[in-house]
């Protein structure tokens, strides 16, 4: 028997045995993909959320429209973000919102991060992180003529401890890292990671865009201040799903909205002279909540329930696991080099495999129904999505790699 076969046998096995298995169901399937492996750029839709969109419009839009805003949808960014925090980010209620894009939230959580303490004119953000988050401080800084420390990490490791005290100082007002890495899926160590900002006295802010819905980030448990991630990665809000923003309570006191929309106003429909905001997490909502692309995710969040996030986790953990098997068997051979970490708790739930040939590679397996992602300069990223990725899938995208390399 082949090393091929070995793996797939492996792999057929390890499906039978998986506790998740069942919701693969769950999920539209796409005729001619042979292998998802991209999950953590875009998840697959959820099968309900045909019914509840077309419920959507033929019920609270279609039948009771603009009564709706009273009935239901006005509370809409912070029930969901409640449901959200409680069961994919370990937050208490009242601390969590859906509303606008990843870079506006990000905009808004940094602008009211460095205006709580003008004093501290110091940002910590390292070269890795995603592109908005450092075009976002970067426009920031300029605008409001603060100082950048940089931290260069590890591009397998990622951001440690030890990096960010280094850049730590009695001027430094916040900390923006990810807590996992967009290319290598480096897991940070955010309890330390927060508790070492803390002692400097200075704030944090979390960019968890490639951990909800895959991971147990637990951010209360950590002290966390202030963190920001997208719905349509792991949480399947599908292209353009609103963001979340977390603001901790003691946070809460800290900071202010610094984008004042009517929709954040402690009585929007008051149409006042002047803005007074609303108490608590409401403040951050700016203008009208997108509550139609709230919808998707709605659906998703019941199958994480269903779940559990624990659960989650461990076969995120697993189907990592398992692809760098595969990957060593496979196409370690080719000069395929793994640029993740290989201790299960450092990485989240994505691999990064580089070669010189993986931007024409990537291309050629996108036309034969395997679909990873590129990252340059060299990246393969395979996204293991847990509630809706087989370890088949896993088997069968990385052999076609091996065929396209060889």
């Amino acid at each position: 028997m082949s090393t091929y076969d070995d793996l797939a046998a492996r792999a057929q096995r390890l499906d039978e045995a998986d506790p998740l298995a069942r919701f693969r169901d769950a999920f539209v399937d796409s005729a001619d993909v042979v292998a998802y492996l991209d999950g953590n750029s875009l998840g697959r839709p959820v099968r309900a959320t045909r019914d509840r969109l077309s419920a959507f419009i033929d019920g609270a839009w279609g039948d009771r429209l603009i009564r709706s805003w009273d009935e239901q949808w006005f509370h809409a960014p912070t029930e969901v973000g409640d449901r959200l925090g409680a069961l994919t980010l370990g937050a208490a209620p009242g601390q969590v919102i859906v509303a606008d894009s990843t870079t506006v939230m990000l905009y808004k959580l940094i602008r009211a991060a460095v205006d709580n303490a003008a004093e501290r004119n110091e940002i910590v953000v390292d070269t890795g992180n995603f592109p908005t988050d450092r075009f976002v401080v970067e426009g920031i800084a300029a605008e409001r003529g603060l100082v950048l420390r940089w931290i260069d990490p590890d591009p397998v490791a990622g951001v440690g401890v030890d990096d960010v005290r280094a850049v730590l100082g009695p001027r430094t007002g916040l900390v923006l890292l990810s807590h996992v890495a967009f290319r290598s899926g480096a897991v940070a160590d955010l309890p330390t990671i927060t508790a070492a900002a803390h002692e400097a006295g200075a704030l944090v802010l979390w960019d968890l865009c490639h951990s909800a819905g895959a991971l147990d980030v637990q951010l209360d448990a950590a002290g966390a201040d202030l963190a920001v991630g997208c719905t349509y990665k792991y949480l399947n809000g599908g292209p353009g799903s609103p963001a979340f923003g977390y603001v901790s309570q003691m946070a809460q006191d800290r900071v202010a909205q610094p984008i004042q929309g009517w929709m954040g106003a402690a009585d929007p429909f008051a149409m006042g002279h002047s803005y007074a905001g609303a108490a608590g997490i409401r403040q951050f909502v700016s203008g009208t909540p997108p509550v139609l692309a709230m919808q998707p995710m709605v659906d998703m969040l019941d199958l994480i329930e269903e779940a559990g996030i624990a659960t989650i986790r461990e076969k995120s953990i697993a189907l990592t696991g398992f692809a760098i098997e595969v990957a060593d068997e496979l196409l370690a051979p080719h000069g395929v080099v793994l640029s993740s970490p290989r201790e299960a708790a450092r990485r989240g739930s994505h691999v990064l495999l580089d070669h010189p040939d993986f931007r024409e590679v990537t291309a050629r397996l996108w036309e034969v129904g395997v679909i990873p992602d590129f990252r340059p300069p060299t990246g393969l990223r395979v996204g293991l999505s847990p509630l809706s990725t087989s370890f088949a899938e896993v088997v069968r995208g990385l052999e076609e790699t091996r065929r396209l390399l060889a």
